[in-house]
């Protein structure tokens, strides 16, 4: 009777853990059922859109629309207050039936300097896509601003919200040192936690409990920390745009982290901010010259003793005198100096320029690499910030161009240079016009365009028409541009002396109704 007993018993027992299991499953659902519920209640009755408009880092004392509407009020222009750091272009107040709009935002990359739009990758975009699909009438504006880093280009992706975009299409990276702010213990404030916050934001749930909640701490709707911001002027003041501005750069570990953090950050609200709109956004990784631009600043180790230093300088001038006659000598002795000092950033540019003369391009690479990093003025993107782009778009499922390994898969030994870039930074007419050709192909994935066959030999003859039809005199500013550039970026202006220059404040220094932020 007990054997019995005992297995009539054993199936309800052996049911136990998977009715135990059941329930568990069972709460859970019901305790995110709620949550799902009050998320329904609040898409209904809660605030219609994120607050992507507090910029964390930095705020501005003032800010003008980049465009204006003309006086006949069928058109935006550019603002004659931009003219400074913006060419001008204009577009129609209301959309025309068949036209698609895209919206180019960045810095002088953006724009095409040393020249300008009509060479820059945004003209010959728009060439391109009127000959893949010329059934639509295609209008692509140039919202590209000299010296202009990601958190002055925020504000004008929200302002282009209003003028009814298709697409946008962001490349910046570049300028993100430009300008002096000062971070304080925003140095320490990491994707990892901005990235989860703006995840959250994107609930209605969520965002009026942070309403509530801030108003029982008696605390404004806005981040703490945005009245330690530092307040920036409606325009650009770099630096190198004082006559000894490149005197200001020195190594600082802690101010570089909270300018690639708030790169990331910037990236992040402005492909939020699109989404949120329902406005497609490509992201451009720019290019810049690795194996032809030296670096524009170096600094030894900050622990270098006497000692070290001295026998540094006698082995890099061992190197320097050995370099024509025995190069491979002159190789091991590059690093040996190295060894000694590896924060110094020209003797890795001088090891990489002697390792591509011997044909150990992989090597030499790696070595431009190390000295783009260790530039203590950093006027090129960093592979830190490289690698933001990639995470943003990857973290947002949005589409990336990575104009430099673009522009390097057309360089003869792998490391891009001179023969596709004019400068430290700015591509050549050609590099334009691969990159505009690889974008169709991205907004192609965004169903912006649907390219008809063969559309890129029509394309380039449309290229070659335009080019043909530039004056002489738009070749030659270009070039006067160009030997300008060269001086600002080694620090070479007649501007005042950067003694002159009035330094940032925090925010909590000025009256709050005298503030406007982006």
């Amino acid at each position: 009777m007990s054997d019995a007993f005992d297995n009539l018993a054993a199936p309800s027992q052996q049911r136990s853990p998977r009715r135990k299991w059941l329930l568990r499953g069972l709460s859970v659902a019901l305790g995110l059922s709620v949550f799902v519920v009050v998320e329904l209640v609040c898409v209904i009755l809660g605030p219609d859109e994120m607050r992507l408009d507090d910029d964390p880092f930095v705020g501005f004392s003032n800010l003008q629309p980049l465009f204006e509407r003309k006086e006949t009020g069928d058109s935006f222009v550019t603002s004659r207050s931009r003219m400074k750091f913006f060419a001008k272009d204009e577009f129609p107040a209301h959309k025309p039936p068949g036209t698609r709009r895209i919206f180019c935002l960045g810095g002088s990359t953006v724009q095409g300097r040393p020249f300008s739009t009509e060479t820059s990758f945004t003209k010959w975009l728009e060439l391109a896509l009127q000959q893949a699909q010329p059934d639509f009438d295609w209008d692509v504006i140039n919202c590209g601003g000299i010296s202009y880093a990601s958190y002055r280009l925020t504000p004008i992706l929200q302002e282009c919200l209003n003028y009814e975009p298709d697409a946008f299409i962001l490349c910046t990276g570049h300028n993100e040192f430009l300008e002096d702010r000062t971070y304080g213990e925003l140095r320490d404030v990491s994707p990892m936690l901005t990235v989860p916050f703006y995840g959250l934001a994107r609930l209605r749930s969520f965002r009026l409990f942070r309403q509530w909640l801030l108003r029982r701490l008696g605390q404004p709707d806005t981040d703490d920390v945005s009245n330690h911001r530092s307040v920036l002027g409606s325009n650009v003041d770099a630096f190198l745009d004082y006559r000894n501005g490149i005197d200001a750069y020195h190594r600082d570990d802690d101010w570089r982290h909270g300018v690639v953090a708030h790169f990331e950050n910037n990236l992040e609200r402005m492909v939020l901010l699109a989404k949120q709109h329902g406005v497609p956004i490509v992201l451009v990784s720019p290019p810049s010259n690795l194996a032809d631009t030296a670096p524009f600043k170096s600094e030894h180790r900050l622990d270098l003793t006497d000692q070290e230093l001295a026998r540094w300088s006698d082995t890099v001038e061992r190197a320097r005198t050995t370099v024509k006659a025995f190069p491979a000598a002159a190789v091991s002795e590059f690093g040996e100096a190295i060894r000694i000092d590896p924060d110094y950033a020209a003797t890795h540019f001088e090891l990489g320029r002697l390792l591509e003369l011997i044909g150990d391009f992989e090597a030499a690479r790696e070595e431009f690499l190390l000295a783009r990093e260790l530039d203590i003025c950093p006027l090129r993107i960093l592979a830190s910030m490289e690698l933001a782009i990639d995470q943003v778009a990857k973290r947002n499922d949005v589409p990336l161009l990575n104009a430099h390994e673009l522009l390097e898969r057309e360089t003869r030994n792998g490391i891009l240079g001179s023969s596709m870039l004019v400068d430290h930074i700015h591509p050549s007419f050609n590099g334009h016009q691969l990159i505009a050709l690889a974008l169709v192909k991205h907004l192609h994935g965004l169903s912006i365009v649907k390219p008809a066959n063969a559309w890129q030999p029509l394309a380039r003859a449309a290229f070659a028409q335009h080019f043909a039809q530039l004056p002489d005199v738009y070749f030659a500013k270009g070039e006067q541009n160009l030997a300008n550039l060269r001086r600002w970026s080694q620090g070479m202006t007649d501007g005042p002396r950067i003694e002159s220059r009035p330094r940032q404040r925090a925010m909590s220094e000025f009256p709050l109704n005298a503030v406007t932020t982006d």
